[in-house]
Parts: structure tokens; sequence; C-alpha cells
């Protein structure tokens, strides 16, 4: 079934529980979303629940089963494909009346939509004939959002049998969640985040849906998520390659987004934005040409004609100006909105007392930790029980987690088998071998808390999906991590699917009152917050290397101030007032970057 590109926004990956089911909540009104399917024990136990839900038997796919963790993804995905094509049909059948789900997927659309003017006249058609062709019409427009899936391909760790002997290599965390994916009935996307995994790329050759058909189309595609047009292009000429051809650059911040963040070397989002903008015909052509020979030397079916590229972005976008400026100004294919879902219990899995919790939050509950066992910064919330709950196991001198799914279980410092550093195992011999320095005092309650910050995600980014659905919890622990964006910050209540997307659409305002910086401002704020983080926490680095990066570094984020004092007249649906105040913060951060 084609999906809906109806919409110009879409639902990113949050966590590992957060969106796991939510295409079975929104796809049927057009909206696409990302499910995580790298942790297969929470995708079972969410097969087992929806199966029966919808009635559907459920026959459990077990630990000591064969290939057991790429067949649990694949059993789900292909579940959520059937529940979702049969909301459709059931979509399809219902009457035109106010309050029902065929309404309010037309209510739904942009108001530009085609489909959505065509609904608009049909409303408004007094011929009874004429208005029954209309409706029939619309019903064959009907598509659901893409049911896309998200792998971290630096999430790979190798695995083992009983024995201890390491599998073979096919049976690593993110290859095994591809090929659950590649075997899948799914028709739509998955997304190559956290790094670059030149094992999992060569592996994707060995699944034929990604290579065009008899057609020329692609029964799955890729989307690969970048930080700037230079990491954009040397990747997708290493796809190019081997024949793959990527179907969309998704651009997200390198500060200002939800979950783990790669800061870039300063470069900010219009800068990167602008030169996707610019670049984008001549780099899609060359990579055209390159991977259509890769596919002829393979002997494979050739792109006819150059498919379809797109370019989306990501990250702290807060208003409908802004949601419509990226559309209109850089001419990407879609928006992604993710934190502010997390308030809209219709689209996300988000359990009460966490709810509740960000409802309430200030500016100051979110905050950039060193929480993850990947050693990459991440976004936390002070709020979050799992962070309480950290904090109480540190008082009661047990700091660290037990790890039981070691799915970030990389470190061989002190053990033969990796081991989690957030677990407890490697917290108490870390600290062990910390207490033997002698230390001074306050070098050593610094590298204590090093230590002591990091938290166990496996566990944390899932449990929420259980709690809200009433499921068993896995060892019963129940501590949720939460990993919003700091524009969450400017939503302050719960809010309906339709009050969301209609605030995006700019149909209605439920940003609070607190006062809000464009996402531009808001993301050089955290990139100078960053910088000055950097210079302070790595004094150890020799002067004239430090002094090197923190040039280029403040090089580049001067380069972009100059851009966005240029861009600001471009910003043609704000008022006089806002450019003023646009141009003002930018003065201000300029005159920070002078003094550093």
């Amino acid at each position: 079934m084609n999906k809906s590109d109806q919409h110009t926004f879409h639902i990113p990956v949050m966590g590992l529980g957060f969106t796991i089911d939510t295409p079975i909540k929104v796809a049927r009104f057009g909206i696409s979303s990302v499910i995580s399917i790298i942790e297969d024990e929470l995708v079972e136990q969410m097969r087992k629940h929806h199966s029966q839900q919808t009635g559907e038997e459920y026959i459990a796919i077990k630990n000591d089963d064969e290939d057991h963790r790429a067949r649990r993804i694949t059993a789900y995905l292909d579940l959520v494909n059937r529940i979702v094509n049969q909301q459709i049909e059931n979509l399809k059948s219902l009457p035109f009346e106010a309050g029902n789900d065929l309404v309010k997927y037309f209510e739904l659309l942009p108001d530009d939509s085609p489909v959505k003017e065509l609904y608009l006249k049909m409303l408004n058609e007094n011929d009874v004939q004429a208005k029954i062709a209309y409706q029939k019409q619309l019903r064959e427009k009907i598509k659901p959002g893409s049911i896309d899936v998200n792998v971290m391909a630096k999430v790979d760790k190798v695995n083992y049998d009983k024995e201890g002997q390491a599998l073979p290599l096919g049976f690593s965390d993110a290859l095994s969640s591809f090929r659950g994916f590649a075997n899948s009935e799914l028709n739509s996307c998955v997304v190559l985040s956290a790094g670059y995994n030149p094992r999992l790329y060569s592996y994707i050759e060995n699944f034929p849906d990604f290579f065009p058909d008899a057609n020329g189309n692609l029964k799955k595609r890729i989307i690969l998520k970048v930080s700037d047009y230079r990491s954009a292009l040397i990747q997708g000429r290493l796809f190019a390659k081997k024949g793959l051809w990527i179907s969309e650059y998704r651009i997200e911040s390198g500060l200002n987004c939800g979950g783990h963040a790669f800061a870039t070397d300063g470069l900010l989002m219009g800068p990167i934005l602008e030169e996707f903008k610019n670049k984008k015909l001549e780099f899609s052509e060359e990579l055209f040409v390159l991977c259509n020979n890769s596919l002829a030397a393979k002997d494979h079916k050739t792109f006819e004609n150059k498919p379809e590229l797109k370019v989306t972005v990501q990250g702290g976008i807060g208003t409908a100006n802004e949601n419509k400026f990226l559309l209109e100004y850089y001419g990407v294919s879609s928006t992604g909105w993710g934190s502010p879902f997390l308030l809209v219990p219709e689209a996300t899995n988000v359990d009460d007392q966490t709810l509740q919790e960000l409802v309430s939050a200030k500016k100051d509950d979110y905050f950039m930790s060193h929480a993850s066992p990947l050693g990459i910064p991440f976004n936390n919330f002070r709020k979050s029980t799992s962070e309480i709950q950290r904090k109480m196991r540190v008082e009661k001198g047990r700091p660290g987690s037990p790890c039981y799914k070691k799915f970030l279980a990389f470190d061989t410092e002190f053990t033969t088998l990796p081991i989690c550093t957030a677990s407890r195992e490697y917290q108490n011999l870390k600290i062990k071998q910390l207490q033997e320095k002698n230390l001074p005092a306050d070098i050593y309650d610094q590298e204590f808390n090093a230590i002591i910050e990091k938290d166990c995600l496996c566990e944390g980014l899932g449990v929420t999906a259980l709690i809200n659905n009433h499921l068993p919890l896995d060892h019963k622990l129940n501590a949720v991590t939460i990993c919003p964006g700091p524009n969450l910050a400017y939503f302050s209540n719960v809010f309906s699917l339709k009050q969301m997307v209609d605030h995006i659409y700019g149909r209605i305002n439920i940003l609070n009152n607190l006062k809000r910086p464009n996402m531009f401002v808001n993301e050089l704020s955290l990139y100078v917050d960053y910088l000055k983080n950097e210079i302070i926490n790595n004094i150890h680095i020799t002067i004239e290397n430090k002094n090197k990066q923190v040039t280029s570094f403040k090089n580049n984020l001067l380069n972009g101030i100059e851009y966005y004092k240029e861009l600001a007249p471009k910003l043609i649906h704000e008022t006089e007032e806002y450019l003023a105040q646009f141009k003002h913060e930018l003065d201000s951060f300029e005159l920070i970057l002078a003094a550093i």
C-alpha cells in the first residue's frame, strides 16, 4: 500500500518504548512515525499485547529459539502492518459524520493540501449526487502514514551462545535488528542513525527489497540521519557504490534535539540546510550516476529515472512559522516533531507520573548529561524516576544498575566479556580503582561523579510502554528514563492529537508563556554553552590542540551568526518586533563568543 505524503511532518523515534506502537495510534491518519527495534524483548512483549488486543493468535518466540531477535522484530512489524491496514479499511467504510476517524483524517490535514481542499469542497456541496461523488474520491485518497523503523548503527554488540562462544557477526545487535526489518512485509523506510557502521552498510546488500524491482521501485528504502552536508555526501557515495540509494537525508540538530546529542564542530542548522538547498541537485545527480553504474556492474535492475531524494529536518522546531519557513525557504520535504508529542497520549507512550512531571517542568529540568553508557552527551530530565533512582542508589552506597539486557555492554577494562559502564559491576570496580589513586578531594569527587552519572537506558527507555499498557515489568524495574529535547520547556499541558497537529499547521497556538527565542537562536545558545563546557572540561588537552579546536568551533559559530543576520529579512512570517529581538540575540551571542 502506498504511504501518505499528505502531511508535511513526521514523528521521529523516541527512546525505546515511547514510539514503539505509535503507528498503530497515528498511521491511519496519514501520519508517519518511527519505531525503535533495537530492544527485541520489548518488541516481543508489545507483539503479545497487540495480538491479544486484536484477537490474533500469539505464538511466543523464545530466547533460545534460533535467530529469535530478528524473528521477533519481523513478527511484530508484520503485526503492526496488518493492524494499520485493517484500520484503514475500517476507516474507509465509515460515514462522513462529525467526530469519527474518517472525518478526523481530513480535518488533520494541512489547509493547503489538495486533499483537504477537496474535503472542504465536499462539505460545501449541496447537490447530493455531487457530494457522494466527492466522498468516493476522498475515500480513494486515504493512505496510511509510513511505518518506519530506527536502527542505531553503533549499537552493534557481538552476542554469545550459552557456552560463551561468539555468535556469527550476522547475529550482532544492529545486523539482526536490520534483518528483522528487511524480512518484514513492510513497504517503508529504515532510519540509520548514531554513526557509521561499515559492517552494517555492507550487510544491506544481502536484501533484494533495497534494490529496484522490475519497475524501478524500492519496496524498502533507507533514511540516513546526518549532521551536515559533508557527512551526507561521504556516506551517500559509500551506499551508491554498493548500488544502494538513500531515499532521504534526515538532518537533525546537533544539540537542540532529544535523546543522544551528536554535536557538530560548531556548524549550525541554518548554514547546514542552506548548503543542502544549494547543492541538492548536483548531489543527487552525482549519486544517481554512481548508483546506476554500481547496479549495472552487479547485474541488478537500474533506475530508468532518478528516484526521489528527500531532505528533511528535525530538532527544536516549536512554532508554525518556523515549520513553514523550513518547508518554504529550504524546500525540505518534511519536518520532524519529536519531544512535543511526548505530551500527546494519543500518539506516544508516557506513563501518567512522568507525563505530569513533564507538564509541570521548568526550563532547568531539561539538561545535557553524560548518563549514556555510549559516552555520547544525552538529553536528560531531572524529575524522571530513573534519575531519582540513580541518586538514591548512590546515597545507599550501591551505585549502578543491575544489567540484564546488555545492549550497551561494550567495556572490557576489567572483564573479558564486555560489561556496561552503567552496571553495578562496572561502577564498583571503577570506584575501587579510583580509591586506590589517593587523589585530592576535588579531583576525586569529579571523577567519582563521572562514574556514577552513567545510568541504565535499556530498561529505563522502554519501561514506560509496559507501564502504560499494564504489562508485566522486566525484573520488576519500573524507573522511567525520558530524554526530551530542551524545546519541550515551551509546552506545558497534555494535548490531543488534533491540538498538536493544529499547532504545527498554525491553526492554534499551544505554547506556554515562557519567552521562546527562534529555534536557530535556541540552538546557537546550546552550542555556546557546549563550547564553554568543553573548554572547562578539557583542560588536560595541550594548549596547542585546545586552541585549534576552540578556534575552529568558535569561527563556525561566528559564521553561523553572520548567516542568520543575512537570513533575517527572509523570515517573512515573523513580526518586526520578533525580527528585532532575533537580531539583538545574535549580537549578544557574538559578544559572548568574542570574549572566549
